[in-house]
């Protein structure tokens, strides 16, 4: 089992299992796709990772080009450890969500903020759900045996979260306006 604090070396095996791709080409990848909408990583983690996993095993060089360019793929012991991870559900796994913490927390700021910050959030999710949607639109269907088309995938799975967090954000800001509301018609009450 390799072992790896973070995603990072199994998102690359999963774009190495697909075909093989060089560093460049991998954090070309992160820059448009992956790293936009599920896990971040430049060169600066990407080719250090990809020396970890080649000294473990789990990659190995195919080619090497000009100005010391390498070009990597998957080993069975990297499908394996792909694999492993894929089916992994460890519950126990500490779990660190900023938005979810953010939720915990809002009740710190005073109505106006938080429905700003909820109107941020409306207001990113239907963007990126929108940016998905384009996407999906122009690519067309998913094909039996095409992996490169697996990618879909996580767009719709993303675009479907988004609209998610958009419907939540929009039902949150009336909770709280509706509390609000409710608080200013109590206050009037007592006043008088």
């Amino acid at each position: 089992m390799y072992d790896a604090d973070m995603s990072l070396p199994h998102a690359l095996l999963g774009l190495l299992i697909v075909r093989p791709r060089s560093g460049y080409e991998l954090t070309k990848e992160f820059e448009s796709h992956i790293g936009r909408h599920a896990w971040a990583a430049g060169h600066t983690s990407i080719y250090p990772e990809l020396n970890r996993m080649a000294e473990n095993g789990l990659v190995e060089v195919t080619h090497e080009g000009a100005r010391g360019s390498r070009t990597y793929a998957a080993t069975e012991a990297g499908r394996a450890e792909l694999r492993r991870w894929m089916f992994d559900r460890d519950r126990s796994r500490k779990v660190r969500n900023e938005e979810v913490l953010r939720m915990f927390l809002i009740s710190a700021l005073d109505p106006d903020d938080a429905v700003a910050y909820l109107r941020g959030i409306a207001e990113e999710s239907a963007e990126k759900a929108a940016e998905l949607a384009k996407l999906l639109a122009a690519t067309g269907p998913i094909v039996q045996g095409d992996p490169e088309k697996f990618g879909l995938l996580a767009a719709e799975y993303g675009r479907r979260q988004y609209e998610a967090v958009h419907g939540w954000a929009e039902w949150a800001i009336t909770q709280i306006t509706g509390q609000a509301a409710e608080e200013s018609r109590s206050s009037r009450a007592t006043a008088s």
